[in-house]
């Protein structure tokens, strides 16, 4: 038996997603693009994203030789619950369940529909595969890649999760849209920390330099964030949505009622700051935020204390001061002594 390309996307979007396209199986132009930002050292300390790894991205065949196609899909994340503005955050892609797994539950799904129709070989991509995907969901029509670095619908905006399944399924591709961000420049002129930049080489375009990001710093970077870069972080102690907020093609997002997504844990960074190592893997066990670990989090938590710079505070940090932990301690230190500075203020 064969399958049209219409019947995937509509078992898809029956499966919860609300992006669906189709792209071939092959190299991405934008091969290029990556090796240029590795090359850079933009990929930080990020060695999974530029050791031997980094080559298998260049063919997805590498991943799964049999593949023809590519299914791409966004899940919307996007919710009607918000922080206050100047208050701790974490990123809202990081506020209810992990969402590897949501997407590999919404994916199966659909591999299971389309195992009963057609015989096929498939790879589920979510996220940590050596993949290109927002690469790949520009060119199966899910959006354009924006300044930002992040892919944008049109009438959806940015708020999406992507996953892909190879397919050994030849199909019908979809177009890419073209880019619509024009001379708008509001993400780099928000960035707090002017990590998104622009490549000498034209075709390169906008990268994101990855050793200025605030969520590079507060997830991926291990050890100290160094200290010039500590009061760009500002309140986030888990990631950042500064360049998707300010960005006009989310002023009109849609939201999701997806239950995976809504807010699991009170965000109270004094209280959390007393928390065990145990205590802490059980409180984000089953959130992204897990990813920072008991150090990572606690050494956010002190940063984003002595960024806000309130009295109420002063207990919480000479707590962390005396912490086993030396990258905490040296946090909670810088963060006392900025608490001792004078009062301050985060817009």
């Amino acid at each position: 038996m064969s399958i049209s390309a219409a019947e995937v996307k509509a078992i898809a979007r029956d499966a919860g997603f609300e992006l669906a396209g189709i792209t071939p199986a092959v190299p991405s132009p934008d091969f290029a693009r990556y090796q240029t930002w590795v090359e850079r050292g933009r990929a930080g300390k990020m060695g999974y994203l530029a050791d031997r790894r980094a080559g298998v991205r260049g063919d997805p065949r590498n991943l799964l030789e049999s593949a023809r196609s590519i299914l791409c899909l966004g899940k919307l994340y996007n919710t009607e619950h918000g922080h206050q503005p100047g208050e701790p955050s974490i990123s809202r892609y990081a506020w209810g369940r992990d969402y590897h797994d949501v997407l590999r539950e919404g994916m199966q799904e659909i591999v299971y529909r389309l195992q009963a129709l057609v015989d096929f070989e498939y790879k589920l991509c979510v996220d940590t595969a050596p993949l290109l995907e927002r690469s790949y969901a520009h060119a199966a029509g899910l959006g354009w890649i924006g300044k930002n670095t992040c892919l944008i619908n049109q009438d959806s905006g940015s708020w999406f999760f992507l996953g892909e399944i190879l397919l050994s399924i030849d199909l019908p591709a979809d177009e890419p849209p073209p880019d619509r961000c024009g001379t708008c420049a509001r993400c780099i002129e928000a960035c707090p920390t002017d990590a998104i930049v622009t490549s000498q080489n034209e075709l390169a375009g906008y990268m994101i330099d990855s050793r200025l990001c605030i969520s590079y710093l507060t997830i991926e970077l291990k050890g100290s964030i160094p200290q010039p870069l500590r009061p760009g972080i500002g309140h986030h102690v888990f990631g950042c949505d500064i360049c998707q907020d300010v960005c006009p093609w989310n002023s009109r997002a849609p939201v999701t009622g997806d239950s995976a997504f809504q807010p699991v844990v009170q965000l109270d960074v004094a209280k959390l700051s007393y928390l065990s190592p145990d205590e802490v893997r059980l409180t984000w066990q089953e959130s992204p935020v897990s990813r920072a670990k008991y150090t990572g989090f606690l050494r956010n938590v002190a940063t984003v204390m002595g960024n806000l710079k309130r009295e109420e505070f002063r207990m919480p940090l000479q707590q962390l001061c005396q912490s086993s932990d030396p990258i905490v301690q040296e946090h909670a230190v810088w963060s006392l002594k900025k608490l001792d500075s004078g009062p301050g203020n985060l817009d």
